[in-house]
């Protein structure tokens, strides 16, 4: 009996001595989690200018795809808009016009076709032009009949509406085929070239980053030179040493990308009441929108990742110089 009992035993403390040994090695990651919050909080006013300026440094690539994403919403209806002008030769009457109208609408290609006589585009130029009492000097129309061509865009490329238009262009009907969505293709192009130079600038301000907190974490060991020296004297692993440090950059990540939220949610703020009144004046519902919860989360987790790396290299690469002499 009492050999089975010590037996029970044995196994209890083998079963419990894993489960112990986790538990103790996650208390002292929290320990220490919120040893290193508390340090930083005594030093309010140094811990604030560096998360500050992690904090800047994230908020200006992180508000410029805010602002690129708002922008993309408003061109995103403009593919619609994309229409081919056929201005027509003057002695084509108009039942020649509807006819080739009518051959154009059964093409695949083509969405919606709408008949301009040159009676109406005289009426719309002097409603728009504000040259109205001008033109009615004039004997004749000078104004052509014009087929206004709606292709129909799906998966369609700039190469394939050019070839429409270069289409177009080859009936006799048709003095000239004109393409009105050149602007908007060129507004993409820029567009384009403006998310890549959002990469760039965020490589770039992330690598700022990790600079300014691995200088930081630097000046940190350096001042507790002497407690790392006595901690590797009476066993201290460096796993043990670098431990603080890692959730001191931790933190300066986790309050920087706060700071970053913060200071975009104020630039939208602000920048909401203008772009209002502008949408207003050109009749446009939109409305601009704020950080979305995938972009507050990847601000923040970016930010924290940030930190720790920071912190990991400065560790590694001046931990190993200090040594007991």
């Amino acid at each position: 009996m009492s050999e089975h009992g010590t037996k029970t035993e044995r196994n209890q403390i083998s079963r419990r001595g894993p489960i112990a040994a986790l538990r103790n090695y996650f208390l002292r990651h929290l320990q220490t989690f919120f040893y290193t919050l508390g340090q930083l909080s005594r030093r309010p006013f140094s811990t604030l200018m560096t998360t500050a300026v992690i904090g800047i440094a994230l908020a200006m690539p992180t508000g410029l795809h805010v602002l690129l994403k708002n922008a993309q919403q408003v061109t995103a209806s403009w593919d619609g808009a994309t229409q081919i002008s056929l201005f027509l030769k003057t002695n084509v009457r108009e039942s020649a016009a509807q006819a080739l109208a009518t051959k154009l609408r059964k093409q695949p290609n083509i969405d919606e076709v709408r008949y301009i006589s040159s009676a109406q585009a005289l009426a719309e130029f002097q409603e728009l032009s504000g040259f109205g009492e001008v033109l009615e000097f004039l004997d004749d129309n000078p104004l052509p009949a014009v087929l206004v061509v709606h292709p129909a865009l799906g998966d369609t490329g700039p190469a394939e509406v050019k070839r429409l238009v270069d289409q177009l262009g080859q009936y006799p009907e048709v003095e000239m085929a004109q393409l009105d969505m050149q602007w908007v293709k060129r507004l993409y192009a820029i567009m384009a070239i403006v998310q890549r130079g959002v990469w760039v600038l965020a490589s770039l301000l992330a690598l700022a980053v990790l600079l300014v907190v691995g200088n930081t974490i630097r000046l940190a060991i350096q001042n507790r030179r002497d407690e790392i020296v006595i901690t590797k004297l009476i066993g201290g692993t460096d796993a043990f040493i670098r431990r603080p440090f890692l959730y001191t950059g931790f933190w300066y990540g986790l309050f920087g990308g706060i700071i970053a939220l913060l200071l975009i949610g104020t630039a939208l703020w602000l920048l909401k009441h203008p772009i209002h009144q502008l949408a207003v004046l050109y009749y446009s519902p939109f409305r601009l929108d704020a950080l979305s919860g995938d972009t507050t989360l990847v601000v923040i987790g970016f930010g924290c990742l940030l930190g720790l790396l920071g912190s990991w290299l400065a560790v590694g690469r001046h931990l190993r110089d200090i040594e007991p002499t």
